[in-house]
């Protein structure tokens, strides 16, 4: 697990950007947006005879802009391969340049343009293409245009193929306030980031990326707004341990929680840092959940723990700690976590533990990750839900702002960033997450990769004696240079949400659990030699 291999993640570009990339494009390859343009509809048309070979009556609605020249581009090319075209655009205004010279090309090649009014009956298509707003667009939808989307998502069954993203899908943040349910949304030039998380990855679909056949030096002098990662990227990450590793090497976590009432959620965090890989994992919670600890799980070292000064000896042996999972926010719980924050180990902080935050004052946590859903997050940053979902990104660099660390914000399209880094969208995890214990399992999930991998204590030491030996085996381990806290967070959040998607496809999504996912943590953290 390297920092640098953060950097091999997909680039994603706000709007602003990809005009930027267009001119760049334009002005140093003597091309003009009727080119981009006549490119654009060319992928288009291309990946929907890829994905729909056998549909014969394509249905196009186009906006009045440059989205809607994409579809007049796309519906020629259906038209003149024998297909039944049915263009519907929203009202007769058209907006001079590229979009209404694609539009009047189409015409003039004997293609038929129909006007969308309200209360129409929806015609049958096998495929419709949306090809209304791109991403220029950055308000809610309203008038003919929220009609005829309102009409496309609810009396439409067949499948919808977006062009360059869903029409009323903010392309920077993903919020919408009513936006097409897209089966498959094409993006050209690049990712977008509003494709990927939130309300946006929803209605987007299933995302490809066209680059347009753009050379890579017109991306260079632009700062992506974000990275995507998913699940082939673990790769990069986990290499075969040596040979003569032992537990010493791999890491000692501790996790702490599990107030009465609460031992599973705790139980969950120590399983998973056990399937992830830590070498040594312990457990400090309340005595009646001392004996279920050891009869799940053996292997873990559980001890009862009353009060801070009793966690102390647990703290000092730790290289990390996971805190939060069943923590509770009585007085017990407030003094485990401040003995915690006071040790000043690296920790990965959740649940309740973010809750106690709340109660004190403004403090940067050095060396910690935490790991917030949106109503977590709302709390931390005396908001609602409702402005963290407006825009993930920028939530997610505030907590990282306001708190100095790494974070994990959790949810549809999970978002992790870090003070002064670029944030990173994992692009894996499904519905079926949402159930209790998932976020518990992430918890230990990041503790022990950060054990392993991260800089901890015990890390130099067991870096200078992994460098020797590895060279003399001439294997490349992950744990040669320690990662950050950050790319820990990422590769964590990751092998979490590929797990749970492998484990939804054993058997579907609904009923997923928790424990469902240790299997498949063991086995996308092991790499398979060629």
């Amino acid at each position: 697990m390297r920092n640098a291999d953060l950097d091999v993640l997909p680039r994603l570009y706000r709007s602003d950007a990809v005009r930027a990339i267009e001119r760049v494009a334009m002005d140093r390859y003597d091309l003009d947006e009727d080119d981009l343009m006549a490119r654009a509809g060319l992928a288009a048309w291309r990946l929907l005879l890829d994905r729909w070979p056998d549909a014969q009556r394509i249905g196009i609605v186009c906006g009045p802009g440059n989205n809607g020249g994409d579809g007049y581009v796309l519906a020629e090319l259906a038209r003149a391969s024998g297909r039944q075209v049915q263009v519907l655009r929203l009202d007769d205004a058209v907006k001079p340049g590229p979009g209404a010279r694609a539009a009047e090309a189409y015409r003039q090649a004997g293609g038929a343009i129909a006007t969308y009014r309200s209360g129409d009956a929806w015609p049958y298509a096998d495929v419709w293409v949306d090809a209304l707003f791109g991403i220029g667009l950055h308000r809610a939808l309203d008038g003919i245009a929220a009609q005829c989307v309102a009409a496309l998502n609810r009396d439409n069954a067949s499948p919808v193929f977006s062009l360059d993203i869903p029409s009323g899908v903010d392309a920077d943040s993903g919020h919408h306030d009513g936006a097409v349910r897209a089966t498959l949304t094409l993006s050209f030039i690049c990712g977008k980031p509003g494709l990927y998380t939130g309300r946006g990855r929803t209605a987007a679909g299933e995302v490809a990326i066209d680059r347009l056949g753009l050379h890579d030096e017109v991306y260079e002098d632009l700062q992506p707004a974000a990275r995507v990662a998913n699940a082939d990227a673990l790769a990069h990450w986990f290499r075969p341990r040596v040979r003569d590793a032992h537990k010493g090497r791999c890491g000692r976590v501790l996790c702490v929680g599990g107030d009465h009432g609460y031992g599973g959620a705790l139980a969950l965090c120590v399983e998973a840092a056990h399937r992830a890989g830590a070498g040594l994992v312990s457990a400090a919670t309340r005595a009646e959940h001392v004996p279920v600890l050891l009869t799940r799980r053996p292997e873990c070292m559980a001890r009862a723990v009353d009060d801070r000064e009793a966690l102390q000896p647990l703290l000092d042996e730790a290289d990390v700690v996971a805190i939060g999972p069943g923590l509770g926010r009585s007085e017990w719980s407030a003094g485990l976590l401040d003995a915690v924050l006071a040790a000043k180990k690296p920790c990965v902080i959740d649940a309740d533990a973010l809750n106690l935050l709340m109660r004190r004052d403004a403090q940067t946590l050095d060396r910690a990750v935490i790991t917030p859903h949106p109503g977590e997050a709302a709390r931390l940053l005396v908001t609602d839900g409702r402005e963290i979902e407006r825009d993930r990104f920028a939530a997610a660099q505030r907590l990282a702002a306001r708190f100095g660390c790494a974070v994990v914000l959790k949810g549809a399209g999970t978002v992790v960033t870090a003070p002064d880094d670029i944030p990173v969208v994992i692009d894996a995890g499904n519905p079926g997450m949402a159930s209790g214990g998932m976020g518990d399992a992430l918890t230990g999930i990041l503790a022990a990769l950060w054990a392993q991998y991260g800089d901890t204590q015990s890390s130099a030491r067991n870096t200078a004696q992994n460098l020797a030996q590895d060279a003399a085996q001439n294997v490349e381990h992950a744990v040669a240079h320690p990662a950050s806290s950050y790319a820990i967070a990422v590769c964590g959040a990751l092998l979490h949400s590929a797990a749970a998607d492998a484990a939804a496809r054993d058997g579907g999504e609904r009923g997923l659990l928790a424990s469902d996912l240790f299997a498949h943590v063991r086995r996308l953290a092991n790499p398979v030699k060629a």
